[in-house]
């Protein structure tokens, strides 16, 4: 696929134990349906050829034929076939037999892997029937298809993508397979596996699986024997699984009889750059470097199988924001925790009794006096010690500067007004300015100014200024240079605009009087606007923001995947598609990444001296710490790349 993906399916088919031929059958039908999908990898259970509760049948000769000619007519099912599929078989060689994966492509066998740790307690007694394929590194004969690979240390070129296969138990032991598969290239793992239910035991696997892929930094593709097995003393479920670097992605519902199919698009630049990003897995690679490994390159990829049918992986249109409401409370405490964690400190080594805020009545000045009164409340120190100061200029509005003084009443912060239209005049009248001419200089003039009376009330108060700007703004440019773009401490250039409003409603959730959550909701309800421009005739917002630099939606999105990830404008672009579908069409987003392109590399020079503030979340755009850009450099190439 384009852009680095790689479409995956997990199955879990019924099988009929020791019946190949019919579990064979169900195997093609499988494959073939996902070929037409757009799969790339198909991965089915533990010993899905035969079953994997044969018991003392997998010394039968007959049952090891019948297993390879089953084989055989999977492979051979292949042919023409884009998809490549990894099945369970046992395989007897040397008058040994082994637990193995086999890898099938267009009418071939690709490669045999091995299981290599076999449990032998409780109900399982695999070394009964199986070898460990720990030490076993050999080219067998497989009639048709001539010489095949037998060996753990085999990895797989599929499309984009490297896999790497262990089976079952082999995820459950102090050092897994996969550990040294990954560290060795592979950035996709497999797992084969006929985990049986007893209580508890899903929960504690699904950990397994999402705390692997995130160690490994990789995807983890695992698909378990279901309904089918014998239920003489265990009882299968059936589980398709599929996690990227922590996350699930997709996975089947349980106890239903049918074939678990889950399908889903790896994202394996994403795995990539993470893996580029982090010393300590470069570090660890050599450290832990263990013989060689062989690779078996078995498919390029499809480049009309992009977005086959749409992208099959959820993206999110808010990726700052809490995804499920049963993360809201804790995440959104969590956030607001980090801020004032960060700022007590500041406070505590200043050893500042007193902070000045600038208060409008907008969503950012807002938390930023939240998080100051809840600082305050940690150290132990009054409130009245934070002053919020209402500085109404040429285009504030009476629904703002209500907001503003309600909700510092309902927190009992000390309240200061002063205007700051005569001092702005004056300068417009020392400088020459039109005040007529609403220009640059016209809005500047006015946030400059605001400054100014924030920074002075501090020297007099013996205090600090806090600085309320947010992240979006920070990656926009979207702030007066030595304006609001100065303070000595920012309590919100961790939090992108989107969380901002999202925090300022939970915080309206839990305020403790009516006063306080009223404002707050009709702050969050409130046009984003820097209120620099003369208001309407009728006293509304006149200057909206998202009207002249986009939606803050859509700049968030751009954003987190530029930070996160490093993609291209192009990939952001589809992924955008995706996540917006319904609503911005393609012309909309397209106009707004440009945007955000353009201002990103130009506005960098303001990111340059960025005053300190706290990181709350996976990106930020501190120079000191996650993001380090010349001010000078060309944004062309990505331009042209969104072209």
């Amino acid at each position: 696929m384009k852009y680095g993906f790689l479409r995956v399916a997990a199955v879990a088919p019924g099988v009929n134990v020791a019946d190949c031929r019919a579990n064979a059958e169900s195997i093609i039908e499988c494959i073939t349906g996902l070929d037409l999908q757009g799969v790339d990898l198909a991965v089915f259970p533990e010993l899905s050829v035969t079953a994997y509760t044969c018991g003392d049948l997998f010394m039968s000769s007959r049952l090891l034929r019948s297993a390879l000619d089953a084989l055989t007519d999977i492979a051979n099912a292949t042919s023409g076939l884009h998809i490549t599929a990894v099945v369970g078989v046992p395989v007897e060689f040397e008058n040994a037999v082994y637990n193995c994966a086999a890898v099938v492509h267009d009418g071939a066998v690709r490669g045999l892997v091995p299981k290599t740790y076999l449990p032998n307690y409780g109900e399982f007694y695999e070394k009964r029937w199986f070898r460990s394929g720990a030490e076993v590194s050999e080219m067998i004969e497989m009639g048709d298809f001539g010489a095949v690979p037998l060996s753990t240390r085999l990895l797989f070129g599929v499309g984009e993508g490297t896999v790497g296969i262990e089976i079952c138990e082999d995820l459950w032991t102090p050092v897994p397979p996969s550990s040294r598969l990954a560290l060795a290239g592979a950035d996709v793992i497999v797992n084969l596996s006929a985990s049986d239910d007893v209580i508890g035991k899903y929960s504690y696997l699904r950990s397994l699986i999402t705390q692997q892929s995130a160690r490994c930094m990789a995807a983890y593709v695992y698909a378990a024997a279901g309904f089918g097995e014998s239920s003489t003393d265990l009882v299968f479920d059936g589980k398709a699984v599929i996690a990227e670097n922590g996350t699930i992605l997709a996975e089947s519902a349980r106890w239903s009889s049918g074939p678990k199919i889950e399908i889903a698009d790896i994202d394996l630049e994403a795995l990539g750059y993470d893996r580029r990003h982090s010393s300590s897995w470069g570090d660890c690679r050599v450290a832990e470097a263990n013989g060689e490994y062989h690779f078996v390159s078995v498919s390029s990829s499809d480049p009309d199988g992009a977005f086959n049918g749409g992208l099959l992986r959820r993206v999110n249109p808010r990726p700052f924001v809490p995804s499920t409401d049963a993360d809201i409370s804790e995440r959104c405490e969590e956030i607001i925790s980090l801020q004032v964690a960060g700022f007590a400190r500041r406070l505590d080594f200043t050893r500042c009794k007193s902070v000045t805020i600038g208060i409008s009545g907008g969503l950012d000045s807002t938390l930023a006096l939240m998080v100051a009164a809840r600082t305050f409340d940690r150290l132990g120190l009054p409130r009245t010690g934070i002053i919020g100061v209402t500085m109404p200029g040429f285009g504030t509005t009476g629904r703002t500067h209500r907001n503003a003084v309600d909700l510092m009443e309902a927190l009992g912060v000390t309240i200061r007004e002063v205007s700051i239209a005569p001092a702005v005049r004056q300068h417009f009248a020392d400088i020459g300015h039109d005040p007529e001419v609403h220009d640059v200089t016209y809005e500047n003039s006015q946030a400059r100014e605001r400054t100014q009376i924030l920074m002075d009330i501090a020297n007099a108060t013996g205090g600090m200024v806090v600085g309320t700007g947010d992240m979006s703004e920070l990656a926009l440019g979207w702030a007066t240079y030595n304006g609001d773009h100065m303070s000595m401490y920012g309590v919100n250039v961790g939090v992108p605009k989107t969380l901002v409003v999202y925090l300022v409603r939970w915080l309206a959730s839990v305020a403790p009087s009516e006063k306080e959550r009223h404002a707050l909701l009709d702050i969050a309800d409130t046009p984003i606007s820097p209120e620099l421009l003369p208001a309407t005739a009728d006293g509304d917002i006149a200057q909206r923001t998202e009207d002249l630099v986009g939606p803050y939606e859509l700049h968030d999105f751009f954003l987190y995947y530029t930070l996160r990830y490093g993609f291209t404008p192009a990939k952001i672009f589809e992924l955008a598609r995706q996540a917006f579908n319904g609503s911005y069409d393609d012309v909309t987003i397209k106009k707004w990444l440009r945007t955000f392109v353009r201002r990103f590399f130009s506005q960098q020079f303001k990111r340059s001296c960025l005053p300190d503030g706290p990181k709350v979340g996976s990106v930020c755009l501190s120079p000191r710490g996650d993001w380090r850009m010349p001010s000078d450099a060309s944004s062309a190439s990505w331009l042209a790349d969104l072209d």
